[in-house]
């Protein structure tokens, strides 16, 4: 009987420890958790760089002549694409940089009212040359306004020949910008370019004295950029 009582006592024992010997089996295993993926951070915008840029733009022209002869405000649109040179200095989470380009540029358009044989207004090429000023504390993005001179031709064209002037005038605009590699960088920005004006002699542009003829520009485009 007492031989039955410590076989049986050995048994439940033995159920008993099986479940705790395979508990203390998985404590003394570590235990390794994959950490949550994040993108790195970019490292720093501070440098050099060149790019290319291409885009859109859309603006108002606008003849007068001393006389009060106006055709009033009317649509320039076409497209633009150049070469972007710039330089950018990081401290912290905040840039400040410089940056100009130069772009061929499709931009005109025409009326008719007090030119029964139509007015074109139509800019060439386009240049900037501008401060930056940027927030970088999202990761890769770059977030900008930008500020400084505009400079381009501006041509008017009549029945009776055609005048070009290059004119010196201001560009203002924001962008946002995104580092996709460690050296490589796109964009999208705004900028808002107005030359001004250039007067057109009465024998090209008629109408019995010289006319004022003004050209701005509402430009879309994209940009990629490398830095060094």
């Amino acid at each position: 009987m007492m031989t039955r009582t410590i076989r049986t006592g050995m048994a439940v024992a033995a159920l008993l420890l099986v479940p705790l010997a395979a508990q203390a089996a998985d404590l003394s295993r570590p235990y390794y958790r994959t950490p949550a993926y994040s993108a790195p951070a970019y490292a720093s915008w501070t440098g050099f760089y060149v790019g290319l840029n291409g885009g859109y733009g859309f603006g108002q022209s606008l003849w007068t002549t001393p006389l009060g002869l106006s055709t009033g405000d009317f649509n320039v649109k076409g497209g633009l694409a150049g070469g972007t040179l710039g330089y950018n200095l990081q401290t912290g989470t905040w840039l400040w940089g410089l940056e100009g380009d130069l772009d061929a540029s499709w931009i005109k358009g025409s009326t008719t009212t007090f030119c029964p044989l139509s007015c074109e207004t139509k800019n060439s090429w386009l240049g900037t040359a501008r401060g930056r000023i940027g927030y970088a504390g999202f990761n890769n993005w770059l977030l900008y306004i930008t500020g400084g001179a505009a400079f381009g031709d501006i041509k008017a064209t009549t029945s009776l020949g055609s005048a070009t002037k290059t004119k010196l005038g201001y560009a203002l605009g924001v962008g946002v910008e995104y580092a996709f590699m460690r050296n490589w960088s796109t964009k999208i920005e705004y900028l808002y370019a107005d030359l001004g004006k250039m007067t057109c002699p009465v024998a090209t542009c008629g109408a019995g004295a010289d006319t004022d003829v003004k050209f701005n520009a509402n430009i879309v485009r994209l940009g990629v950029n490398y830095r060094f």
